[in-house]
């Protein structure tokens, strides 16, 4: 899926659309760990999570460990990608997976076990999508909000 940027705003550096797809499929993996956990240890590697979601949302898709892993050893195998995307969408993607987690976090803490699981199936269940299908629901929900704004 490739994302363009409404015509009126200037587009910041391009993505290769594979690398949140890979970032997508370590996310899954981590927080489907989350699931099988015990509590103690969700909530550590729920909270890790969170961060990497916030280097994300905060600093851009390309800051995370992810981006420089997927840069250094999976991109170099895979050669250069057909197209770049806008990487707005996918940090505002980044956002909605850190709200989710946080809540997740926030619910382990607090001992609201079965919220911080919900949470946390919520936010597995996109990244499977994206990890998978390559469709990601908050560079979706970011369009939509565009569209509307216009």
């Amino acid at each position: 899926m490739s994302v363009a940027a409404p015509p009126s705003v200037s587009t910041p550096p391009g993505v290769d659309p594979r690398g949140p797809q890979f970032a997508a499929a370590v996310t899954a993996v981590v927080l489907a760990v989350v699931l099988v956990l015990p509590t103690p240890a969700a909530t550590l590697l729920v909270g890790a999570q969170a961060v990497l979601f916030a280097v994300g949302a905060l600093g851009g898709v390309q800051r995370t460990p992810h981006a420089w892993f997927f840069r250094r050893v999976v991109r170099p195998r895979l050669g250069p990608p057909a197209e770049l995307e806008d990487s707005r969408p996918p940090q505002f993607a980044q956002a909605v997976g850190l709200a989710f987690t946080a809540v997740a976090f926030v619910s382990f803490l607090a001992g609201a076990t079965v919220v911080g699981q919900v949470a946390t199936g919520f936010a597995l269940a996109a990244a499977l999508l994206n990890a998978i299908f390559r469709f990601c629901l908050g560079c979706e929900l970011y369009l939509l909000i565009q569209r509307s704004a216009q």
